[in-house]
Order: C-alpha cells, then structure tokens, then sequence
C-alpha cells in the first residue's frame, strides 16, 4: 500500500507528460492551417442618361474709354438673354457671373528688337454666363445655334457642355446590392463545385464608384472617375466579399 502511495505522483506526471505532448503535437501539425474561405468579387453596373445640363460661354467687348466699353458689353448681355430666352430656357437658369476688366497694351520694340514702350490699346471687358438645365436637349441644342449670335456681331466663346445626374445616391445603393448579389452567387456556385458550402460571410469592402462614358474607352481611376462630356454613361461599383466554405 505504501509503494502504490509513492507510485501516484510518478503515474500522474507521466500521464501529464503524455497529455500536454499530445496538445503540443495538434498545435505544431495545425499550425499554418486557416479555416477554408473563399474572396470573391461582384459587379453591380447600369447606364442611363444625364438629367441636368451645365452649358457655360463668355463674349467681350473692348473700348478705348470704359464706360462706353461697359456700355457695349451691356447692350451683349441684352442680346445673349434675348436669345436664350427665345430658345426656350427660363430666366431662372441663366446666371451671368461679374464681368472681368482688364488693360491692353501693345509692346513697341527697336529695329534691333529692344522694348521700347507699352501703347495702350484700350479697356477688354469680359462676361461670362452658365446655362443650368434638367432640359437637357433644348440646352444641348442651343449651344449648337450660337452661330447666331455671332451673326450679331457677338464672339461668343462656347464650351461644351457638362453632363450629371442627379439621382447617384439612389443608383449607387441599386447597385451596392447588385455587386453583393453578383458577388454571393459566384461564391456559392464555386462552393458548390468545390464540393462544399458556403459559410457566413466574415468580410466585406466596397470599391471605387466608377462613371464613363457608355461604349467608351475611359480609364478607370484608382480614385474614381466621374465622366462629365458624355450625356450617356455607365456606372459601376465592386463589392468584394469573403465567406467561410463548409
């Protein structure tokens, strides 16, 4: 009885001993392994048509004296309203900034090519206005007809007109849960071909918001692109999603 005392300490160390190198031994063979998983990544995309119209132009007049260089630039700006308000754009979408003054010389030089002096040419005055419009064609038409203003007498510098839209907060979510759809069928059909499951999804990211020009070769950008020229676009979003395979 006295021996099988002494022996009790010595069985239980052993049987420690055994039991801990069995958990050392699972850890070392387990360790590096993940828990099966699969990255996936969805595209959500739609194309529509701009609904509002940016259109900005500016015209001059230049005089030797000021007020009758202001006096010209205002009889323009007559013109220019009466012409837009004729094509059928309202009052309330036509914006004329603060006209912009300046001083033009002409630089005298030597038969040796040395300055001689600056010769005041007169005052430039310059104005500029911007169309903004949800009648996107009667603007984008009018743009088209400044020739007619030029034919009074008017220089009219044109710009092309800019493009948006202004429902993207709507469309961007319609199509954060297109790419989560597209992203969760690809995971589950290479789950199921894989001969397993789909778990729970354990992560989630969203990409850059992307719009182009429909049918066009613009460049993605790493920050996001925002087309502007075209009145067709295309946007587009990634979701990448990860998900436990069973």
């Amino acid at each position: 009885m006295e021996l099988i005392k002494k022996l009790i300490p010595t069985v239980l160390i052993a049987i420690a001993v055994v039991v801990t190198g069995y958990i050392l031994g699972s850890s070392y063979l387990s360790k590096g392994k993940s828990d099966p998983s699969i990255s996936v990544k969805g595209l959500g995309e739609a194309s529509f048509d701009s609904d509002l119209i940016v259109w900005r132009a500016s015209f001059s007049r230049k005089a030797m004296d000021l007020k009758q260089a202001y006096a010209y630039l205002n009889a323009d700006v007559l013109k220019v309203k009466e012409f837009l308000l004729n094509q059928g754009i309202t009052e309330d979408q036509i914006v004329f900034d603060a006209a912009g003054i300046s001083k033009d010389y002409d630089n005298l030089y030597d038969e040796n090519g040395n300055f001689k002096e600056s010769v005041f040419r007169g005052y430039e005055l310059t104005q500029s206005f911007e169309v903004q419009s949800k009648s996107v064609d009667l603007v984008e038409q009018t743009s088209r007809e400044v020739s007619k203003l030029i034919d009074a007498g008017i220089e009219l510098n044109s710009h092309s007109p800019q493009y948006y839209y202004t429902q993207l907060a709507a469309l961007k979510i319609k199509m954060i849960e297109e790419a989560t759809k597209d992203a969760k069928n690809r995971a589950e059909t290479i789950a199921i071909n894989g001969g397993g499951s789909l778990g729970e999804l354990t992560y989630a990211s969203m990409g850059v918001f992307q719009i182009t020009a429909e049918n066009s070769s613009d460049e993605y950008s790493w920050g996001g692109s925002f087309n502007t020229s075209s009145k067709r676009k295309t946007a587009s979003i990634t979701m990448r999603l990860n998900y436990e395979i069973e």
